[in-house]
């Protein structure tokens, strides 16, 4: 393996320029292009056994019965686990230079984004092209409203919802309510609205 993506694979500072990080980028185009392609915008044409087969290549693990909606686009493809049941809508953005975690019965709305890298601060490293990524994980039956983009590092826990156009920025327990940009807890989901 390259030294950057072991870099990358550890969680430590990389630059992207590594053969093999290269060729997982080449594979992830081609999967996510036949898989989008397979989303039948012609008549006749929906292969949802094609689809299904795509993803498991594309994935590091895909539950039962989880549905995505294309397009999809990913980093790498092979760093996201996403649990059975999870439905993903259209426009998603998971960047999985780091572990993207997905739980059962999740639901994403459309145009969400799951980041995982970060860029150095510094902006002589930042030109040179420095960055790291920080795993991203969402827990079991929660819920990620439209366009909703979940920063680097966070965990968002069991039974979730954050509201549409929320930033992600900290991570947030389990069974609240989160909206705004920062997201913010609101309130228990167990507690009046």
């Amino acid at each position: 393996m390259g030294e950057n993506k072991d870099r990358m694979l550890a969680g430590d500072w990389y630059v992207p320029d590594d053969p093999e990080l290269r060729a997982d980028t080449e594979r992830r185009i081609e999967l996510c292009a036949a898989f989008n392609a397979a989303a039948g915008h012609t008549p006749g044409t929906y292969d949802p056994a094609r689809r299904d087969a795509l993803l498991q290549e594309l994935l590091g693990s895909v539950g039962a019965d989880v549905r995505i909606r294309p397009p999809f686009h990913c980093d790498y493809g092979y760093l996201i686990g996403i649990g059975s049941g999870t439905f993903i809508n259209f426009g998603a953005v998971l960047l999985d230079a780091a572990p993207i975690t997905i739980g059962a019965h999740v639901q994403i709305g459309p145009n969400v984004q799951l980041l995982t890298p970060t860029h150095e601060l510094d902006a002589e490293r930042r030109r040179a092209g420095w960055e790291k990524a920080l795993p991203v994980t969402i827990g079991d039956n929660v819920w990620l409203g439209g366009g909703v983009i979940v920063c680097p590092g966070v965990t968002i826990g069991d039974n979730t919802v954050v509201g549409a156009g929320s930033v992600v920025t900290k991570n947030l327990p389990a069974g609240v309510l989160a909206v705004g940009n920062p997201a913010r807890v609101l309130r228990k989901l167990d507690e009046p609205g």
